[in-house]
C-alpha cells in the first residue's frame, strides 16, 4: 500500500500540537522510517519481543524513540528497560522495582489508571492510587511524569469524556501536568479534556 502522506499530515494537524506516539504494532521498520520523514519520531509497542526486534533493527537510525504502551509483564521489564524512552502503562510496584534496578538513568513513566468498569483492563484504581504513588517513591529511577487513561470502545462520547476528565482531575490532584490518553477513535475528545500525549494507531498506520 502506498503511503497517503497528505492524509497523515491532515491527522497530525488535527492533534493541535500534542505529542503523538504512533502505535506501531502493525507496521514494519521501513514504514517507521518513512513516518520519521514526516516528523513522527515516537513509536509505541505493546509487546516486548516486537519492541526488541524493531529497536535492534533501527538502532542506527537517528531520532527514533520507542515507548512501551501495552501491559508490561514483570518478567519482561529488564529486557526492555534500556530500549525505551517512556513507559505508558506502569501499574505494578514489582515492575517499578525491576526497572529501577535495570536502569542507569531515570525512566519517564505514566501511571496507568483504571477508571472504567472493564475488569479485563489493567491499571491502578483511584482507591489504590495513594498507596501506589507513595510506593513509587522508593524507586529513584522511576520518574512519574503523568497518568495514562483509556476509555472503552462501547462508551458513548460523554462517557469517554468523563473518563478523560477524571484522569485530568487526578493529575491535578497529584501535581502532574502530562496525560497520555486518546487513541484513534477518541483522540479529539481527549485533546479537549487535557491530553498532552496521544497514542494513535490505525488512523495513521492504515495510511502507510
Amino acid at each position: 500500500m502506498k503511503m497517503n502522506k497528505k492524509r497523515i499530515i491532515e491527522i497530525l494537524d488535527s492533534t493541535k500540537g500534542r505529542n503523538v506516539v504512533v502505535a506501531s504494532k502493525y507496521i514494519d521498520e521501513k514504514q517507521i522510517k518513512t513516518l520519521c520523514s514526516l516528523g513522527l519520531h515516537d513509536f509505541g509497542e505493546n509487546r516486548a519481543d516486537a519492541l526488541i526486534r524493531k529497536q535492534q533493527s533501527l538502532r542506527d537510525e537517528e531520532g527514533i524513540r520507542f515507548h512501551f504502551i501495552g501491559h508490561l509483564q514483570s518478567n519482561k521489564a529488564k529486557q526492555i528497560a534500556h530500549l525505551i524512552c517512556c513507559l505508558h502503562s506502569l501499574d505494578s510496584l514489582k515492575t517499578a522495582r525491576l526497572l529501577n534496578e535495570a536502569r542507569e538513568q531515570p525512566l519517564d513513566c505514566f501511571v496507568e489508571l483504571h477508571l472504567t468498569n472493564n475488569e479485563a483492563k489493567s491499571g491502578v484504581t483511584e482507591d489504590e492510587l495513594p498507596f501506589f504513588m507513595e510506593g513509587l517513591k522508593a524507586f529513584p529511577k522511576i520518574r512519574v511524569i503523568g497518568f495514562m487513561a483509556m476509555s472503552d470502545k462501547q462508551m458513548n462520547d460523554q462517557e469517554k469524556r468523563m473518563v478523560f476528565r477524571h484522569a485530568k482531575e487526578l493529575a491535578d490532584r497529584y501535581g502532574l501536568t502530562q496525560l497520555s490518553m486518546g487513541m484513534s477513535d477518541d483522540y479529539l475528545l481527549a485533546i479537549e479534556e487535557g491530553a498532552t500525549t496521544l497514542r494513535l494507531g490505525r488512523i495513521i498506520t492504515d495510511n502507510c
